[in-house]
């Protein structure tokens, strides 16, 4: 099987609060007004669905910023302090019995080729240490990311390793 990225629509939104909100707590979750506004204030929002799918069901996607959004995470805000020429994964996730099919790297390489296009210098994200998500940290290493700091967030109740990965 074979996948494409391409834009995240409003149609989507519905299939994105499931994904979303099945991937928690490795991610946060939302309503269906959060997700919606965090995909409209996005620098890109975009879609993995598989090339034989006349459907195009979303089978993962990820929700990017860059420097100098009027964004209020505490991750985000952490790595704004510390640089300007980034491109921010705030969120990605791919379907549950689509993991480890390879739509991660293909959500990846879209994110590094958009960096790469804007001239950022790097593609930044956290990964939970507490809860633990060890496959998630794994992948990302993988990657090339490495950790550039922690941060405990959500008063205290989740830690997470900040990463960095160079364009």
């Amino acid at each position: 099987m074979t996948f494409s990225i391409r834009s995240l629509v409003p149609a989507d939104l519905p299939r994105l609060l499931a994904l979303n909100n099945a991937a928690v707590p490795a991610v946060n979750e939302l309503d269906a007004s959060a997700l919606a506004a965090l995909v409209e204030h996005s620098h890109l929002a975009v879609a993995v669905v598989a090339d034989d799918d006349a459907a195009a069901d979303v089978l993962g996607f990820a929700i990017l910023f860059v420097a100098g959004a009027a964004y209020e995470s505490e991750n985000y805000r952490w790595f704004s302090n510390r640089s300007t020429d980034f491109l921010y994964v705030d969120r990605i996730v791919v379907a549950d019995g689509f993991r480890g099919q390879g739509l991660g790297q293909v959500l990846y390489d879209a994110i590094f080729g958009a960096a790469r296009r804007e001239l950022l210098a790097e593609v930044l994200c956290e990964v939970n240490l507490e809860p633990p998500n060890p496959g998630s940290l794994a992948f990302h290493g993988r990657l090339g990311f490495a950790e550039v700091g922690q941060l405990s967030t959500k008063g205290d109740t989740v830690v997470v390793s900040l990463l960095a990965a160079s364009v």
